[in-house]
């Protein structure tokens, strides 16, 4: 598993005891529910990694993911709050320690640079 996802959870051990549980089983978890993992774990990974991007398609690459997990609603079978429910997942706690392990957003465009020097 990508251990990106446990900087969303922090030191909160419960969550981390939580995840565990939900996961590890004497069994191999079902194809569906590793298909859910993967892409709950991919979006995690490419929100942190593009979040400062300076380029047009790294911002749009975020814009996607941040669109994704951000958005609020289970009208889609693939979106993020099914997801997580699928996965026993609690979305506004997965999407707290996401915001929380991202730090503040980096300023990219030189005018909003500017107008914070001022």
């Amino acid at each position: 598993m990508d251990e990106s996802i446990f900087a969303i959870v922090g030191n909160d051990s419960d969550a981390q005891r939580r995840y565990f549980d939900t996961f590890r089983r004497s069994e191999h978890l079902e194809p569906e529910k590793s298909l859910l993992l993967a892409m709950l774990e991919d979006a995690i990974h490419l929100f942190h990694k593009y979040r400062g991007a300076r380029d047009r398609a790294g911002k749009e690459r975020f814009r996607e993911v941040e669109d994704w997990l951000m958005h609020e609603g289970n009208h889609w079978l693939f979106s993020f709050e099914n997801v997580c429910e699928l996965l026993a997942l609690d979305p506004q706690y997965v999407r707290r320690g996401l915001l929380a392990s991202a730090g503040p957003p980096a300023l990219t465009d030189k005018r909003e640079r500017r107008t914070a020097h001022r």
